[in-house]
């Protein structure tokens, strides 16, 4: 293991005085390579106190780029940064904590092709990303490769935290999550929404238990799922067991497919989608003062952004058949048109609508798109 330098001493002083950990555990720390999966919301209390607490070699994965709404929950980026590379603003801010971390940074998604390199390269992979296909990706790359997964998860005020694959006889995140939900049953933080602190939290939960595998200090969450609240600051833990007779992960598979089975597959023909742009919505609206807009999100969005002259419908209304007379009544046989925030809720919208025999279309990229590409004065969120 590599020698602490003087000033390295003088850095890490408070662990080093700790007996659990000392000179020895902070040896391992710098030895180590930890792959952090997103720089963003998780991502972001994680490098920073894993920098901070000394690990040798970070690795930071994330195609994406600083957005303004990033910031209410996203630390380790600020308002300069907006527009650049997740991975080049992270770094910057590692290296002005820490001069002696080692920073790799992979500007990239994680794929079926990249992950077994990118993974192989270090000695422990921890969870920033927010979806279900990269999870099952992480979990079965470090599978085959024998390297300890660091999980953790926000939605809304709750999280959750644990420790996959980190000895033969561990869970992995197949054991939690057997099969994907159905699509679009869990919303993601951009329409559901996340309270700005609690991937703070639970990036701190995760950073807490890397330095755990790292150093052996204590017991781990291997085989424990770790459960927050923080409406009520309430922890749970759940006993987390491997499934007897699961079968063995031999390669990597398409996750996009498998957690979208409806999503048609390369060679098969699309479904076609009745929908238009926003600059074509625009067009429309400017023609016909008369044009019926409904917009499908909830009303705390509603609250933040507007596109002037929609009717708030929630999906959920839609779905359970309670607004479906209203707005057949509101429609009297024009076409209605339909946008949410990104366009996923009003897509489906649209296909319920469309069975109730009422024609409509949908408006592709939302409101988001409404404020990118029509009127810069709608906040984006």
């Amino acid at each position: 293991m590599p020698e602490l330098s003087s000033q390295e001493r003088g850095r890490y002083a408070r662990h080093l005085t700790l007996p659990e950990l000392g000179l020895a555990g902070q040896r391992r720390l710098k030895a180590a390579s930890v792959l952090c999966i997103g720089a963003g919301g998780l991502g972001s209390p994680l490098l920073l106190y894993l920098a901070a607490a000394g690990i040798g070699r970070l690795g930071i994965v994330d195609d994406d780029r600083v957005d303004l709404s990033n910031l209410q929950r996203q630390v380790i980026h600020g308002q300069a940064a907006v527009g650049e590379g997740k991975t080049s603003s992270a770094r910057r801010r590692i290296l002005d904590l820490n001069e002696h971390c080692v920073v790799d940074e992979h500007p990239s998604r994680l794929t079926p092709e990249n992950a077994l390199s990118l993974i192989g390269a270090y000695d422990l992979v921890v969870d920033g990303s927010d979806n279900f296909p990269t999870r099952y990706l992480i979990s079965d790359a470090c599978v085959m490769l024998g390297r300890p997964f660091v999980y953790g998860s926000v939605q809304r005020f709750e999280g959750q935290v644990t420790v996959f694959n980190q000895g033969p006889l561990s869970p992995d995140y197949r054991d939690l999550v057997p099969q994907p939900p159905p699509r679009d049953l869990v919303p993601s933080c951009a329409d559901g929404g996340v309270m700005g602190v609690m991937p703070g939290l639970i990036g701190l939960l995760q950073a807490t238990e890397v330095i755990k595998v790292i150093t052996g200090l204590g017991e781990t969450l291997d085989g424990r799922l770790l459960l927050v609240d923080s409406l009520s600051m309430r922890f749970r833990e759940l006993r987390l067991e491997r499934r007897p007779h699961r079968p063995a992960i031999e390669q990597l598979v398409d996750y996009e497919q498998f957690c979208n089975p409806e999503r048609p597959v390369e060679g098969e023909e699309s479904k076609i989608v009745n929908s238009i742009s926003v600059r074509e919505l625009k067009a429309l609206l400017d023609e016909r003062a008369d044009l019926l807009l409904l917009d499908v999100r909830q009303q705390a969005e509603a609250d933040v952004a507007v596109i002037q002259g929609s009717q708030l419908f929630p999906l959920a209304s839609i779905e359970s058949g309670d607004a479906i007379e209203a707005i057949r009544s509101l429609a009297s046989g024009r076409v209605v048109y339909v946008h949410c925030k990104l366009g996923g809720r009003s897509a489906k919208a649209v296909d319920h609508l469309t069975r109730s025999g009422i024609q409509a279309v949908n408006v592709t990229g939302g409101i988001d798109a409404w404020s990118q590409e029509v009127d810069a004065s709608v906040p984006r969120y």
